[in-house]
Parts: C-alpha cells; structure tokens; sequence
C-alpha cells in the first residue's frame, strides 16, 4: 500500500471494501507514523520487507540530524516591463542526509529557478533555505550542480575538467588526481583521462561532469535534467549507471526530471509541482527497498505510481495551456 499527501489529502493509495480505489486512512499505520508525518514526511510500505528509505530517514531525525537541505516557504516572482511573474509559491521540501530525492512538474514550473535559489545565484524574495541545520539563503558554493548540458571546458582534458572543483577548493594536487582517475576507471572512461570533451559520445561526456560534480567537496548535489538531452537507449544506460553510482557513493541529491520512471526509478521521494507558479502539489514516498534494478519498472506497484504522477503531470499541463 502506497501513501501520498497532498495540500489536501492525506492517506493511502487503496482499495476500499466495496473494492473501489481511493483513498483510505486512519488505522495503526497513521498511529504509527504520527511522529514521521509531523515532521513533513510520509511512510510506505516496501514490497519484499526490508527497512525502507522513508523509515531511515525518520530514524535519522529521530537521532537529530538535520536534512542535508530544507527549503522552507520559499518564493519568487520576476518583473518585466512592469508586470510580475509569480514563479515560485511558498515552497517548501526536505533532502535528509543520503536521500536521492526528485521533482517532476510541467514545464515553466520554477524547477530551475529553485536551483538557482539553492544555489546562491537568485534571492528569494520570501522563505529560508537550510542546509545541515545551518542558515545558507544567498550563499554561493554551498552545492555542486550538474545542469542539463555536460557544460565541460574544451580546452580541458577529461581529467582536468573533473579535477576542477578540486581545484577551486585547493588541496592536495596528487591526491585529487589518484581519485579522479580511480572513479574514470569506475565509470568507463579509464583511457580516456587525455582526451578533449569534442572527442567523447554525449553519454561519455554526462559522465565526466557527474563526477566532477560528484568530487567537488559539497555535500549536496544539485542534478537539472542531466539526461533530457540524451536518445532513449543512452539515458536507459545512463539511469543504470547513476543508479549503481550513487548506490555506492550514497551523496544527498535534488534531481529534477520529466521522466516520471526515471524518477520512480532513482528516488526516495518525488515532489510533484503545480503549474506556474510552482507550488509543491504532492509528496510521494517511494516504497522500493534499495539496491534497485530495471526489473521494478515491471511490477504492479511501479506501473500503478507511474500512471497517478502521470495523470497529475497531464492535469498540470493541461491547467498552464488554458
């Protein structure tokens, strides 16, 4: 049984007694949950056992640690020629620590606007970001970002260009060089560490800027579509490859994705936005215990979230082009 919260409803994804789907509550499982939903999340019920994400990251605010991010009520609006464009409409969502979380929402939503708040380049014009605890609003270098194009330097070798943030930071030189070239042998691109990004596939390139993202000193990685610009067999290797990446590394990252699987696929939790302005119109909680393979994208469960945070995408949709 799944459950989502939206700004209205709070329960569980079900079947009533009469057998009709909707929605259903109360019982031991809120009892249960009263101290998680409190505190902004919600809990599912993995298929196969197991603790899922949604309980680990309730165990670690029980232990008091602070969400990697939070964003609390932010907004933003734009003025041009006089006129103001609401973007953002007090937002607010979590990252905990080691959580992989993604936003989905239709397009001119804000996504990116609230990265570039994250990320120190935009003020809001109301709200508070937060990161392990600490006030970061404004703040620039708290983050390291992965936009939607590879964005390397082409006069850089693969290597240099994933040394960068190491560079920036300072440090030791050797050492940063004995790690970037131990993850270009993970990643497939051992042998590649002298060429130039012109003489690399657009995959190959996605790579190389996720592990310069992924060794800049920062905790928390900000990922804007990185694969939007990929063919389809590309980014299925792609989603397989990050999936198996992050498994490993475990870092706190706020994706943002059309894909719906993609995010189902890859997240502990997905944020679905309104239309402009964005708003967070639910929460979803993903119940797939980790590690993750291809094959969940098949069973009943997946199929049956994929096709509600579809209906909401194209109801979203539809509301922006009236």
């Amino acid at each position: 049984m799944t459950r989502i919260t939206d700004a209205k409803h709070e329960g569980a994804v079900g079947s009533s007694p009469d057998g009709s789907r909707g929605w259903t509550g109360g019982g031991q499982a809120e009892a249960e949950q009263a101290d998680a939903e409190q505190a902004g999340t919600t809990r599912m019920a993995g298929p196969g056992g197991g603790r899922t994400e949604a309980e680990q990251a309730g165990a670690a605010r029980i232990a008091g640690v602070p969400p990697a991010l939070e964003v609390n009520s932010v907004t933003k609006a734009f003025f041009h020629r006089r006129r103001e464009t609401l973007v953002l409409d007090h937002v607010s969502l979590k990252v905990e620590p080691q959580e992989f979380v993604s936003i989905v929402g239709p397009s001119g939503c804000g996504k990116s606007t609230l990265f570039h708040i994250i990320g120190g380049l935009e003020q809001p014009d109301a709200g508070t970001i937060s990161m392990n605890g600490k006030p970061v609003t404004g703040q620039r270098g708290e983050i390291s970002y992965m936009p939607q194009q590879p964005a390397l330097f082409p006069w850089r070798t693969i290597e240099d260009n994933v040394l960068l943030a190491g560079e920036l930071k300072g440090g030791p030189r050797a050492e940063a060089r004995a790690a970037a070239r131990h993850w270009l042998d993970k990643v497939g691109l051992g042998g590649f560490e002298r060429a130039y990004p012109h003489m690399l596939s657009g995959g190959m390139q996605q790579r190389a800027a996720f592990l310069r993202a992924l060794l800049a000193p920062q905790e928390l990685m900000l990922l804007d579509e990185p694969f939007s610009a990929l063919d389809a067999l590309t980014r299925s290797e792609m989603q397989r490859w990050l999936l198996e990446l992050w498994e490993e590394n475990r870092r706190s990252v706020l994706f943002i994705t059309h894909n719906i699987e993609e995010a189902l696929l890859l997240s502990s939790r997905i944020y679905v936005f309104s239309g402009r302005p964005g708003s967070v119109l639910h929460t979803v909680e993903v119940p797939f215990p980790r590690p993750r393979r291809e094959e969940i994208t098949e069973s009943p469960e997946f199929l049956q979230l994929k096709r509600q945070l579809s209906q909401w995408m194209r109801e979203e949709q539809a509301k922006a082009a009236k």
